[in-house]
């Protein structure tokens, strides 16, 4: 974990930050890291917001609001961060944890939600890094046909899943990194005070993502544990 600090430790906040992975459990370590560090109290709950198409899947959508996570809806987020809350968005959406892993690390179009609220709430927005998901689960396909009947945009296909059955969900032991990079008050900054521009408070938080998941990478000495 790196720059956890800049998570503020009162008062509403938007994580914004990379997909990827395949099954999403980058969602699952944020939540976890910002929960357990004892370093920075009061410690944070993470509201993740997942995609809709979870709620179709009554036993996952049951995980995920054990771990804190809310359906991807606006009112929800608006509803959380007016209560102080610190909400997690992933812009990329399916299309980031859909990635082929030869597409690995490279960002997909980020929705302006973001933004608006951020705006909304003068709330500061901290993007973060997530790195080693992608090779933890290197999607190598993906099937709409077999996901459509699970109530799914897709079913990933890795080298071990679906033909190794439930074992194939097993993540490769991938060394992890998430970094936290400073906060950014889109409220404050002077281009945006004069043109209420979302879709260019969007570009700016997208290349702040970019530019610590390409340091990240640069820093990463080793893929796999050992």
């Amino acid at each position: 974990m790196r720059g956890l600090a800049n998570v503020p430790r009162r008062g509403p906040a938007i994580l914004v930050g990379n997909h990827s992975g395949a099954i999403p459990v980058d969602a699952l370590m944020l939540a976890y890291a910002l929960d357990h560090d004892h370093d920075h109290s009061p410690r944070r709950v993470a509201r993740v917001l997942y995609d809709r198409f979870i709620d179709g899947i009554p036993a996952l959508a049951e995980l995920y609001k054990r771990c804190g996570g809310v359906p991807a809806r606006y009112a929800t987020a608006d509803a959380l961060l007016g209560r102080g809350e610190v909400v997690v968005i992933f812009p990329e959406g399916v299309g980031g944890v859909a990635k082929l892993f030869d597409e690995r690390y490279q960002l997909q179009r980020f929705s302006t939600s973001a933004a608006r609220l951020a705006w909304k709430h003068r709330a500061p927005v901290i993007p973060f890094a997530v790195i080693g998901a992608e090779e933890a689960y290197p999607v190598i396909g993906r099937s709409e046909e077999a996901g459509a009947r699970l109530g799914a945009p897709y079913l990933p296909i890795t080298p071990f899943f679906p033909l190794l059955g439930p074992v194939g969900v097993m993540p490769l032991p991938s060394k992890w990194t998430i970094a936290f990079g400073a906060p950014i008050r889109l409220h404050r900054e002077k281009r945006f005070v004069a043109r209420q521009d979302y879709e260019a408070m969007t570009e700016r938080l997208r290349r702040s993502v970019g530019a610590l998941i390409e340091r990240a990478l640069c820093e990463r000495e080793s893929v796999f544990l050992g």
